[in-house]
């Protein structure tokens, strides 16, 4: 008699046994798994808070222009932004020297267009520097926030502080408590996937372990716990409030935008949950079913059937992340389903493995999840590459970006899973070595094997929710490719003389490997006194510095008014700098086209937008 079948047969008394829960020793499966299971959600709701949200959507331009003096004041701030942006309630603020509003009205997107915001003041201002306070949701569903300040007449003194508005408004009871509800979202995930998966390929008999159940009902039960309380504070979340309801008289009346794809994609996730219930119970009783002529039933449709709410449930993340953002969006999302899918079954199949190995699980059983684990980790590397190339883009994003620090924690995370994955697979192969088949009168099985084989898988595991714990960060961080486009952008003291009337930060990528190759062009524009404008372009690398580029091309468009290109004769004036005039007669929203060379064969074309009047 073979050891899986001492092991694994549905009459087997030590599966029954622990189906039962009378199986001696049961105390120490429950602690041991039971601690498992609480480091996968606790651990999580402790530092799931601590990554503030940054997103892919970045300030382009604004207008007036940040620490611009203006002869008068115009009648509305405009905000450009990389990306499509949602508003919610207080999205764009003004305050005057003494911190009183002067915005009139709800802010609104400008000419139907989702990536610009718009904000119009009351008349009778007064000289001095004003304050502008930002916040809203970007495509990838991230508040952000940020100040500057502009002055009419010339700059004075400030009640308000442009620095403690820096960033985005958010109460730190919600954002701890969706950070949590996030982290327990994406163990609970693995744990039930993972869980799954190791039941259909590697040991159908756990079904009938009381272990087993239990951890597929944390997993769902988690899960849906998780959906719930993230849909109940996102509004709160993306509004900067608090828990309780203004008291303020009229908010109530209120209308406010929200991003309706989050609350689509958690009733979605709700709905593939109450699907999930039912499957869950065909699962658990199909398995269960005595086997006829000593086969199991068949589980492919089982198999198919998960496989379609897994990816349906990992598509609710995706579709609403960094993946669903940036460059080569067909390309990424799908990666990142398969990387997230690839997650759950590594992670959440070793979860279950520590309670197959206290509960009298076969090596063959054992041996199977060693091949399915290393086929995950597998995926995982390839999808990982990828998406490290997306997200981060460079070198020096990758050491001095948060996000890109991050990322490196979770590969060396990565590489000790896998020398404790190592460990554990020599151990497994003593363990089956000690569990030949023999007469069943004489066999012993040696319970030291069996326990080293389970604490490697423990200190396997236990990395395993460092790296769940540092993948919900990633999500949560600006992605080292962005970060660097927003750190790139200078700021110019208030009091500077040679401030332009109107500028635009135009962030570039050439593809290429040098320092030249990615960064921010500031494009400035001053009234010139025999009409026109002067044009000033100053080029700064990724780090913020000045960096040098063999060529550039400046063109203005006015699609409103179907003019242009009109191209710009620049002239170079430093290393950094380039200078030129432009007749641009019009008022309206113009397009500005940049074209970059820094090397013989690497080129872009970016494009910003540049306000001029009202």
């Amino acid at each position: 008699m073979t050891t899986r079948a001492r092991f694994e047969g549905s009459a087997c008394p030590a599966a029954s046994g622990a189906a039962s829960g009378t199986r001696p020793g049961s105390a120490r499966v429950r602690r041991a798994v039971g601690g498992l299971i609480a480091l996968l959600m606790t651990l999580p709701v402790l530092l799931g808070g601590a990554g503030q949200a940054a997103a892919h959507g970045a300030l382009v331009s604004t207008d007036p222009a940040e620490n611009a003096v203006l002869p008068a004041q115009p009648s509305a701030v405009t905000l450009t932004f990389g990306e499509g942006v949602t508003l919610p309630d207080g999205s764009l603020r003004v305050f005057d020297p003494v911190g009183g509003r002067v915005d009139v009205g709800a802010p609104r997107h400008t000419d139907g267009t989702s990536d610009s915001v718009r904000v119009a003041l009351r008349d009778g201002l007064g000289d001095g520097t004003y304050t502008v306070a930002w916040q809203v949701v970007s495509a990838d569903s991230h508040p952000i926030g940020g100040a500057f300040t502009f002055s009419v007449g010339a700059p004075s003194a400030s009640a308000v502080s442009a620095d403690d508005l820096q960033g985005a408004r958010t109460d730190g009871v919600i954002a701890f408590l969706y950070g949590t509800g996030q982290a327990i979202g994406y163990g609970a995930f693995a744990l039930l996937v993972g869980a799954v998966a190791f039941l259909l390929v590697c040991w159908p008999a756990g079904a009938s372990v009381l272990r087993v159940r239990q951890l597929l009902a944390a997993g769902w039960a988690g899960l849906l716990a998780s959906t719930v309380v993230l849909m109940m504070l996102r509004g709160p979340y993306e509004q900067g409030s608090g828990i309780l309801p203004s008291a303020e008289p009229g908010t109530a009346a209120v209308h406010v935008d929200v991003d309706e794809r989050i609350y689509v994609a958690l009733a979605v996730r709700m709905l593939l949950l109450v699907g999930g219930a039912v499957y869950l119970v065909f699962l658990i009783g199909q398995l269960s079913r005595p086997a006829a002529g000593g086969t199991r039933p068949a589980s492919v449709r089982l198999g198919a059937i998960g496989l379609l709410l897994a990816v349906g449930i990992a598509a609710t993340w995706v579709t609403t992340n960094h993946a669903s953002e940036g460059i080569q969006v067909w390309i990424s999302m799908p990666v990142t389903v398969l990387h997230i899918l690839a997650m759950a079954v590594w992670l959440g199949g070793l979860a279950t493995l520590v309670a197959g190995l206290r509960n009298r699980i076969g090596p063959a059983s054992v041996d199977r999840f060693s091949r399915m684990a290393l086929a995950s980790v597998t995926v995982l590397a390839a999808t990982g590459v990828y998406r490290s190339w997306r997200d981060v883009g460079s070198w020096d994003a990758l050491f001095g970006t948060g996000y890109g620090q991050l990322l490196l924690i979770k590969v060396g995370c990565v590489a000790l899973m896998l020398a404790a994955a190592a460990v554990s697979r020599s151990r497994l192969a003593r363990f089956r070595r000690a569990s030949v088949a023999e007469p069943l009168a004489d066999t012993r099985e040696d319970p030291s094997v069996r326990k080293r084989l389970s604490r490697s898988v423990l200190a396997e595991s236990s990395v395993a929710v460092v790296v769940l714990v540092v993948t919900t960060l990633l999500t949560s961080s600006s992605p080292g490719r962005t970060g660097q486009a927003q750190a790139a952008a200078p700021r110019t003291p208030a009091s500077a003389s040679t401030d332009p009337a109107v500028s635009s930060r135009i962030p570039f990528d050439t593809g290429g490997r040098a320092r030249n190759a990615s960064g921010t062009a500031v494009v400035g524009l001053t009234p010139a006194p025999d009409g026109g404008y002067d044009v000033t372009l100053r080029m700064r690398a990724a780090d913020g510095k000045p960096v040098d580029v063999p060529e550039v091309r400046l063109a203005f468009a006015l699609p409103a008014r179907d003019l242009g290109p009109l191209r710009v004769p620049l002239r170079k004036g430093g290393a950094d700098r380039w200078s030129g005039t432009v007749l641009l007669a019009l008022a309206g929203d113009w397009t500005v086209s940049l074209t970059v060379r820094s090397s013989e064969i690497d080129q872009t074309t970016a494009v910003g937008k540049l306000t001029i009047g009202d």
